[in-house]
């Protein structure tokens, strides 16, 4: 497999000479490239050079941006070994997360954006309710905000930070994205690509950088779409709100899985293993903790631990060399560390892994817990690693209350043979995505949207309102002349009133006395 490619690193909107920060892989633990640390004061600079970009990009209209994320996409799928090397080597992730999950999503939100985002933005008729306005023109349109700020993870460096870029951009917005301190490269590439692709300078600008970075973007921008940990998304919203600027959050979540004793365990069992090691758990919508029904909770342990324990875990050198892959932060591996420990120090089993894998890079090796309960943080805060607590219940009522027992309501699974059944528990869910008889692949099903309730976030991305939220809306009022006066206007006369009330009456009474 080639290596990272991080050319794109020595230029970064011709910003550096500063300090700067090391990117490692966290498979090998090597240096890898250097970024700047951009200062609040080149911050200024690049909004600076987004606003003075930004209207001729939405002059253009939705089919000159088209054209130009088109032939993104093209770019995209042309150059999808140098991104996957890069996404690979900065985030320690395995070959096929990086091109299942990263590439596939590129190129088919690209898709979709092009295809339906003109729908969403065009003008909508409204259509009046009320005698007062019968007859006037009422339409809803959807304006670009200006410049608009992402602020990126460090789990998903092109899914779930450039995903964003996408509707903002062809909403007619200039973005900067502001990618982790820890994972930026690939936003690097996707820049070089976008300006190969035709987009105009400064209208997407990538602003490397650590917290202080973020911090002062959010005071420059008109929107900030973030997504990341609650804890930080507090503090974005909090210095949003100084400004009144609008926010998006994607948050933290502790996303469960139910299992009836009439599933299909085998599925069951693949899609817990799946969704729950995928990229390492460092996934927001992973399957982090699992109620199986009694009569079904043996023989699913069993499935479950025959398969973690086959999977191999290490650098990702190409195809099919590894199911699992490192730990991107080394402050989560400390935190899976934490909750696996707490768990086994309140009388959980570890059926697999259950510690750091020793040698080079920053690897935990897939663990299975089971006589878990909710004293312990590995069922109740966000683990985000490779982990899968299994806990034992007695019915489907009690796997419901203990799945909603949590401050996060991100995603959720239903697994059973009973599809209706399914159905009215995953409505029940506390959760802002729900799945029956699967798990996360919600996520790929762009016209759908994808946001968390409670802690786990405010808004939504994908479909409608994943690009209309990088808009404003403006309702226009329009009256066509045709009287020289309405009736309702001054002055009163009695017999007008007497018409005008009477007419009320019988037009809103009648619900009154049905």
């Amino acid at each position: 497999m080639a290596s990272a490619d991080t050319t794109a690193a020595q230029s970064t909107n011709g910003l550096g000479g500063g300090p700067e920060i090391p990117v490692e892989n966290p498979a090998t633990g090597a240096v890898i490239a250097h970024v700047p640390d951009l200062a609040a004061e080149q911050l200024a600079q690049l909004a600076q050079l987004g606003r003075a970009a930004q209207p001729g990009w939405q002059a253009i209209g939705f089919e000159g941006r088209e054209r130009v994320l088109r032939a993104m996409q093209t770019w995209v799928m042309a150059n999808a070994d140098r991104i996957v090397a890069t996404i690979v080597a900065e985030t320690g992730k395995t070959y096929e997360d990086a091109y299942m999950v990263e590439i596939n999503y590129a190129g088919g939100a690209l898709d979709f954006w092009i295809k339906h985002g003109a729908d969403y933005l065009q003008d909508e008729p409204i259509h009046a309710s009320t005698l007062a306005v019968k007859g006037k023109k009422m339409v809803v349109r959807y304006q670009a905000l200006g410049l608009v700020g992402v602020i990126g993870p460090w789990n998903y460096p092109l899914t779930n930070s450039f995903g964003d870029c996408l509707p903002a951009l062809l909403a007619g917005n200039s973005v900067i994205l502001k990618p982790s301190e820890i994972t930026p490269l690939t936003s690097l590439l996707l820049a070089e690509g976008l300006a190969e692709s035709g987009l105009p300078d400064g209208v997407f600008q990538v602003a490397t950088g650590r917290g202080d970075a973020g911090a002062a973007l959010i005071d420059e921008v008109d929107m900030v779409a973030f997504t990341g940990s609650t804890e930080t998304g507090r503090r974005v919203m909090a210095r949003a709100a100084q400004r009144l600027t609008p926010v998006s959050l994607e948050l933290g979540g502790k996303d469960p899985m139910i299992v009836l004793a009439d599933a299909d365990l085998e599925r069951a069992a693949n899609l817990a293993v799946y969704y729950s090691m995928l990229n390492a758990g460092q996934t927001c919508i992973s399957i982090e903790r699992v109620y199986v029904e009694a009569p079904a909770y043996d023989a699913f342990v069993r499935k479950v631990v025959d398969k973690v324990a086959a999977l191999r875990q290490g650098e990702s050198t190409g195809p099919a060399t590894a199911e699992v892959g490192a730990m991107t932060l080394p402050r989560q591996l400390e935190i899976v560390e934490e909750h696996v420990r707490d768990a086994l120090d309140k009388g959980a089993r570890a059926l697999t892994g259950g510690k750091r894998r020793a040698g080079a890079g920053s690897f935990y090796e897939p663990t299975v817990l089971v006589d878990v309960d909710h004293t312990m943080k590995a069922m109740t805060e966000e683990t985000f690693g490779p982990t899968l607590p299994i806990m034992k219940v007695a019915d489907a009522e009690q796997a419901l209350k203990l799945a909603n027992d949590s401050p996060y309501g991100l995603g959720g699974a239903v697994l059973t043979g009973d599809r209706e059944r399914g159905e009215q528990l995953a409505r029940r869910m506390q959760a802002g995505a729900v799945c029956v008889n699967d798990a996360l692949l919600n996520y790929v099903a762009v016209e759908l949207p994808m946001g968390g309730w409670k802690a786990s976030g405010l808004g939504t991305r994908h479909g409608a309102g994943g690009i209309r939220k990088f808009t404003k809306q403006q309702s226009l009022f329009i009256s066509r002349v045709h009287l020289k006066r309405d009736l309702y206007m001054f002055p009163y006369k009695p017999a007008v009133s007497k018409l005008l009330f009477g007419g009320l009456r019988l037009l809103y009474g009648r619900g009154k006395r049905r």
